[in-house]
């Protein structure tokens, strides 16, 4: 199989808003038996259906505790889920084909385990608030998910939590607070953030500090075999003595290395090679904390020792982790045979994901910006230790303003927080939707009030249509949607887009032909058609995350009047005077929709 160039991606679609011109909705037609049928422009291959499953959705999860860490022990494929295998009387068939970033290639996702899927998706390191490029891998991943499930496949779907990293540690420093301190309030506020996007909590969320004995476990296995050693400073990973290192850096060993950086470390074999285990200066005097004690629990440099069982980096009076003075203040330390220290972010991920999926899991996901070093990083280390790693490697592009991609390095970050206090959540959903998710996108006001426009026209079929929406978006699966009267020649349509290496612009725009179906419908009375056609977009949107809402804002007696004066106008056909009226509308927060019956308008998303 070839391999996939940039021009060969999917084009953008349109969102869908209400100025968006005629000539850029795709054609669509519905005929029946032989006859042509299209989707957002490309035709149905003949036979594409959707595969109805028997098997039972899994159970919701949730986000609660960490499982016990279960060292270096492989996950049965059997418990993948929770569910038992002999529970199934069919298996759902994945047919979706991604983009494997180590091959070059988009290929079938080929699955371990028939009918179930084993993904893990690195999660934020919480020392801050998420930047728009975080909600953009969260929102690609939840979209991937929901589409498995939607088709009949069950999902346990994995992304952690770093809560032990030279950030944390660094603003814990700065600001005279503990690690924990700082690692829970920033977790907090990103599950506020997902939560305002939609975005379903994973399956498991295991956390780096409750990992930290199986990473030490690895790391010893990795030493062991030889193919890592111990320096002044830590343990780090031999990259000369791994396979294939540099497969997701599309690049050789000796292009790597020739444009590697030279590091302080005069002990490191080569540049390239990466720190498994960081070394920590405990102060003596006092200053073990339960990690000198417990294995597992973390001690914390700076402050007056406690060896108190089941208190973690507990201190001495008063009870603070990490508040004394003095050098190494707040510095986090676990036990191991190279002495106090703590693991290597690449090395946390790669003992989570294997501990809670099991080797030759099916996918590892994340952002571009993560295929090298960590992502590499992490498969290096499998390889090295003779484990079987991830089968197949997706990841998303970034996010950019005025063209260059978005970093608190240049300057140009914007924070998730800052745009979900002005912007419909549902509406950074609908933009990243629009464009392939390999792509890059633009974020920008323009953007966002496009997307805003487009998800207005969403909610008025749920308006218009409450009952037939409520029974779509009531169906999680492909099976479902049609029992609740979805179009079954939608449905398979919507597939065949969604397995062209999730072609969610293309099918996003099938969806809005499907909205623009079910008004022309129910002016022209043909209720009916109307219905079945808003059910199909529920069921659709919501395989998309993207759930509607039908309820209607209280509108004040000053609105009202302007609502009166934009709809005079436009009888009028006094387009000038509309115009004005409707950004009038717009300044005073209102998002404004026109529909057969006149002017609509709804409140756009509170601040928060």
């Amino acid at each position: 199989m070839e391999a996939v160039a940039e021009e060969d991606l999917p084009a953008e679609r349109p969102v869908g808003g209400a100025r968006a011109p005629r000539a850029l909705r795709p054609p669509m037609s519905w005929g029946a038996g032989g006859g042509r049928r299209l989707w957002a422009g490309r035709r149905i291959r003949p036979g594409y259906r959707v595969l109805v499953s028997t098997t039972p959705e899994p159970a919701a999860h949730g986000s609660g505790p960490d499982p016990s860490p279960p060292g270096l022990a492989t996950a049965s494929p059997a418990a993948a889920d929770g569910a038992s295998p002999a529970a199934a009387t069919a298996v759902a068939v994945c047919s979706l084909r991604l983009f494997d970033t180590a091959t070059g290639t988009v290929r079938l996702l080929e699955l371990r385990d028939p009918g179930r899927v084993g993904m893990y998706v690195c999660g934020p390191t919480v020392y801050d608030v998420p930047h728009l490029g975080h909600g953009r891998f969260s929102l690609v991943f939840d979209v991937l998910r929901r589409y498995l499930r939607f088709c009949g496949l069950q999902v346990r779907y994995v992304s952690n939590i770093t809560d032990v990293d030279d950030k944390i540690l660094d603003r814990a420093a700065r600001e005279g607070r503990t690690p924990s301190e700082v690692a829970g309030e920033f977790e907090a506020v990103w599950w506020r953030a997902m939560d305002a996007l939609g975005v379903g909590r994973p399956d498991e969320t295991p956390h780096a500090t409750a990992w930290v004995e199986a990473m030490v476990a690895m790391v010893a296995d990795l030493v062991g075999r030889g193919v890592a050693y111990e320096t002044d400073d830590g343990v780090y990973l031999d990259v000369e003595q791994v396979p294939g290192y540099g497969l997701l850096a599309l690049q050789p060993l000796d292009s790597l290395r020739a444009g590697a950086r030279v590091e302080s470390s005069v002990e490191k074999r080569s540049p390239l090679d990466f720190a498994l285990w960081k070394k920590v200066a405990v102060i003596p005097s006092g200053a073990a904390g339960a990690g000198g004690v417990l294995a597992g629990a973390p001690g914390v440099s700076g402050a007056a020792g406690d060896a108190s069982a089941g208190v973690p980096g507990s201190a001495g009076a008063g009870g603070s982790e990490g508040a004394g003075a003095g050098a190494g203040a707040g510095e986090l330390w676990w036990p191991s045979p190279w002495g106090p220290g703590r693991p290597g972010w690449h090395t946390e991920c790669v003992v989570m994901s294997l501990g809670l999926l099991g080797d030759g899991f099916d996918l590892h996901g994340g952002g571009q910006d993560l295929r090298f070093p960590h992502h590499e990083n992490e498969r290096a280390q499998a390889v090295a230790a003779g484990r079987t790693f991830a089968q197949h490697w997706a990841h998303n592009g970034f996010v950019e303003v005025d063209g260059e991609k978005m970093s608190k390095s240049l300057g140009n970050f914007t924070s998730l927080t800052d745009l979900l206090a002005q912007a419909d959540g549902r509406a950074y959903r609908l933009l990243v939707l629009r464009s392939h998710y390999r792509k890059p996108i633009e974020v920008n006001p323009a953007t966002v009030a496009d997307a805003e426009e487009g998800l207005a026209r969403l909610d008025g079929i749920a308006r218009r249509f409450p009952a037939a929406a409520a029974a779509g978006a009531a169906a999680t699966t492909a099976d479902r949607a049609l029992a609740a009267g979805a179009d079954p020649e939608a449905v398979a349509a919507f597939r065949m887009a969604m397995d062209d290496d999730l072609d969610t612009g293309g099918a996003l725009a099938g969806v809005f032909e499907l909205v623009r179906r079910a008004n022309a419908a129910g002016d022209a009375g043909q209720e009916a058609e109307a219905e079945r056609a808003a059910a199909t977009v529920a069921a659709l949107a919501g395989a998309l995350g993207l759930a509607l809402r039908a309820t209607v804002d209280e509108v004040d007696a000053a609105t009202a009047a302007l609502v009166a004066q934009r709809d005079a106008a436009r009888a009028a056909k006094d387009w000038a005077r509309a115009d004005a009226v409707r950004d009038e509308l717009v300044a005073r927060g209102w998002i404004v929709e026109d529909g057969p019956s006149g002017t609509a308008v709804r409140r756009k998303a509170p601040s928060r």
